[in-house]
């Protein structure tokens, strides 16, 4: 265990500044996954007014967002968040909607060739293309058990690392596909000098990358599923601010945004 006084040698040690700065971001990724599950169990929304005792700000908007809401599932803040609360909350949907899960299925399974026409490699495409269609497949409406038996293998799917990831990936890679295929269009939402390659590569691709507007709009937008995002922060008035998104959409996702994060929610 470093000492108060290592770590502040080793700060004032320009050589070892940086090497220290990654080992505590490390340390930080290591305890929130030891400690945070990727997917929580439900939960009252009420457990947030613990997490803002004494704000009057927040616990006045929390008590306006329960009149709304009953129940909040958490995600891992690990960056991967939104992609992971989105896949979550529309295949809990779609369970629960046979027709509907079976358009999914068939989109799903033509995306992967329509990404190869836009130019994305097909062997970096291949093994996460089949793991997406292995976990839609596990959460089919049709499989034997039930509502409940197909709602635990997807609870149980999104804990397991390795598919959980590699469904964000995937997911991620759609969303790069429709910022490509429609450039012109989303340059307009991206600040800066960044063209719309550049941003893909950057700010979309990459695990661990938190995600905004234009990730939620070209998501919804290439799998034609409406989301709607509470805004809970400190802006005026002591309601919560929702949007739905793409703009009068019917939405089938209902997700919490606190700055940097997202969960989601489950309307009364």
């Amino acid at each position: 265990m470093k000492t108060r006084e290592t770590w502040s040698r080793l700060l004032h040690n320009d050589g070892n500044r940086d090497e220290l700065i990654i080992q505590q971001k490390r340390d930080i990724e290591k305890e929130i996954s030891d400690t945070t599950p990727l997917i929580s169990e439900q939960l009252p929304l009420t457990c947030l007014y613990a997490e803002y005792s004494g704000d009057e700000i927040f616990t006045a908007k929390i008590q306006d967002l329960s009149k709304k809401y009953k129940f909040i599932r958490r995600t891992r803040p690990d960056g991967n968040c939104f992609f992971r609360a989105f896949a979550y909350s529309y295949l809990e949907y779609l369970i629960s909607n046979s027709s509907a899960y079976q358009e999914f299925k068939k989109l799903a399974e033509e995306s992967k060739e329509k990404l190869v026409q836009l130019g994305f490699p097909s062997f970096t495409l291949e093994d996460f293309h089949e793991t997406f269609m292995e976990v839609i497949q596990r959460v089919s409406p049709d499989n034997a058990g039930g509502h409940s038996t197909v709602q635990d293998e997807l609870h149980k799917i999104f804990n397991e690392q390795g598919y959980s990831d590699y469904v964000v990936v995937y997911l991620r890679l759609i969303t790069s596909g429709k910022l490509q295929e429609e450039a012109d269009f989303y340059q307009n939402f991206i600040e800066g000098d960044l063209t719309i390659e550049a941003f893909r590569h950057l700010e979309v691709e990459p695990m661990y990358k938190e995600s905004d507007h234009i990730h939620i709009i070209a998501l919804c937008t290439a799998l034609g599923a409406g989301v709607r995002v509470e805004y809970l922060d400190r802006g005026e008035g002591g309601s919560v601010k929702a949007h739905d998104f793409p703009e009068g959409s019917e939405p089938r996702i209902y997700l919490i945004y606190r700055p940097g994060h997202y969960d989601i929610l489950y309307p009364n």
